[in-house]
């Protein structure tokens, strides 16, 4: 009886995948009880990551999605090895705590990002703080996002926010089409910073603050920190790590 535990997303190439997976299994037995492999996409992963989260087990995902930046490529020559050699990375998520309209508290954890967004056509007022250092008084935008190195090339990108390495240890402020100021860039801050942001005018310009894609509408005040006692142990295959694949990314960026 094989020891992996296997949880696939439910579109037709995952369950191809799947098959494969378990017919390369039967020939030759991997006794690893605390690995799981994932098979989805990036949106599937951090799913099953967040179902798991008090889970010690190590992650392994293969793609059967579009890019798959959280994920490995699938090969069935060389999986069982691409298995018993993946490299271990461990990251913590944040943790968005969410004051609504309504006075009631909301706490979710994102992996990638933490996006607060326009509600209507109207665009956000919004202040930020840095702890007890303001960051801007005043940002008049369609959003901000707050990105951990890991997110910092899926959303944070497309708002041309930086992208950071794993270990930089930082976490990247980027405004979403800023109106006024026109001319901030956002800031990157320490993953030790407990990063406050307010709506100044919630009940003209309401907003939504997601986490990863969790959503709590008609925000009034977000709380976003890097959550330490959390660790997600995510395996890539040697050659592949996620490491390399930010730095191809920050290659792409300054050749664009």
């Amino acid at each position: 009886m094989n020891k992996i535990q296997i949880i696939s997303d439910k579109n037709v190439k995952s369950s191809k995948i799947k098959k494969s997976l378990l017919k390369i299994l039967k020939k030759k037995e991997i006794k690893k009880t605390n690995l799981v492999v994932v098979i989805g996409g990036d949106g599937f992963m951090l799913q099953t990551l967040k179902k798991n989260r008090k889970s010690k087990k190590n992650f392994y995902g293969i793609n059967s999605g579009n890019y798959g930046f959280l994920m490995n490529k699938f090969s069935t020559k060389n999986l069982i090895r691409n298995l018993l050699n993946a490299k271990m990375l461990s990251i913590s998520p944040l943790e968005m705590t969410v004051i609504n309209s309504t006075n009631n508290f909301k706490k979710y954890i994102a992996i990638n990002e933490v996006s607060i967004l326009r509600q209507s056509r109207q665009a956000a007022s919004l202040s930020i703080k840095s702890g007890s250092k303001q960051l801007i008084k005043k940002l008049v935008s369609d959003g901000v996002l707050v990105s951990t190195p890991a997110g910092s090339t899926a959303y944070n990108l497309s708002v041309h926010g930086p992208i950071l390495n794993l270990n930089s240890r930082k976490l990247s402020i980027s405004p979403i089409s800023p109106f006024r100021p026109r001319r901030w860039k956002g800031k990157i801050v320490s993953d030790n910073s407990k990063i406050i942001i307010k709506n100044l005018n919630p009940k003209k310009r309401p907003i939504s603050s997601v986490a990863d894609n969790i959503e709590v509408r008609n925000a009034k005040k977000i709380i976003i920190k890097t959550n330490k006692k959390i660790k997600f142990n995510l395996l890539y295959d040697h050659n592949r790590s996620l490491q390399n694949k930010i730095k191809i990314e920050q290659l792409r960026k300054e050749t664009t």
